[in-house]
């Protein structure tokens, strides 16, 4: 029943019912954190942006497709969460958040970034997964710090030039897109550590042992004849080509990754800034 009321509640403006939809969320919260993810909520209650030394912001599995334009008082934002909404266009107004370090835009309904997108100087973690995008936005390529990007189940053909110049990226998630070949570009980026392009259309895979930053690399569900070829200490996972077999006990097995630095957890687990 709390659910159902939630649902209906979140349709009504009014403060009372605001204030149901918050459980009396009246003060800034001590550990500068909101989470109001899984409130049905179509809208933002303009209340949570007088806090302003506010740190995180979670508003997952919602039924967002706009922000208040207030959000922009939050300038000390390092983490927000948007993920599972109704968003076709990313607001503006998450733009001005120059502190953010962590964005959250998977599965929503978004076909492009604007180029708003590159005041965002700070963010180093950007998951845009399971999206509508037919191509990896050049504006991606802009955000200088990036450490991590998921832009997995998305309709990704390729991946543009201008990703070379990321050179603080470490993790790139491709996983289920559409790519008939193995990327070009990140033959060009020796600081890569993470490499995912499982569940593509991937038929021949170039060798990447020349990579020397490289820790994993997870090619499995292509179409491909060959495994690529990585420096001692890499961990493929994925099935192993005819020319090299591989032990029959570790064929298609998932391998325990460990790292120096994990891959980040899935959105249900909130990553924290470095």
């Amino acid at each position: 029943m709390g659910n159902s009321l939630k649902a209906t509640l979140a349709f009504v403006p009014s403060n009372k019912c605001q204030k149901y939809l918050l459980e009396d969320l009246e003060e800034m919260p001590v550990d500068k954190m909101v989470d109001l993810s899984g409130r049905q909520m179509r809208r933002l209650p303009v209340h949570i942006c007088s806090f302003r030394e506010l740190v995180k912001l979670y508003l997952s599995d919602n039924n967002l497709n706009h922000l208040p334009p207030e959000l922009e008082q939050l300038q000390n934002l390092q983490i927000l969460a948007l993920d599972f909404n109704n968003f076709k266009a990313l607001p503006l107004v998450v733009c001005t958040l120059k502190q953010l370090c962590i964005l959250y835009l998977g599965n929503n309904k978004l076909c492009s970034l604007p180029l708003e997108l590159r005041l965002l100087q700070n963010l180093k973690t950007l998951w845009i997964e399971s999206n509508c995008l037919q191509y990896l936005p050049e504006v991606v390529c802009e955000l200088s710090l990036l450490k991590t990007l998921h832009a997995g189940s998305n309709a990704l053909r390729s991946l543009p030039r201008q990703l070379q110049g990321l050179q603080e990226l470490r993790t790139i998630w491709l996983s289920g897109n559409l790519l008939s070949e193995f990327p070009p570009v990140l033959l060009d980026m020796p600081f890569l550590e993470v490499i995912d392009v499982d569940r593509n259309s991937i038929r021949f895979f170039p060798s990447l042992a020349h990579l020397p930053g490289l820790k994993l690399v997870i090619y499995d569900h292509n179409p491909c004849r060959n495994a690529p070829k990585v420096a001692k200490g890499v961990r493929r996972v994925g099935r192993w080509s005819e020319e090299t077999p591989e032990p029959r006990k570790r064929s298609g097995a998932v391998i325990d990754i460990t790292l120096d630095e994990k891959p980040l957890l899935p959105p249900a687990a909130k990553a924290e800034p470095d």
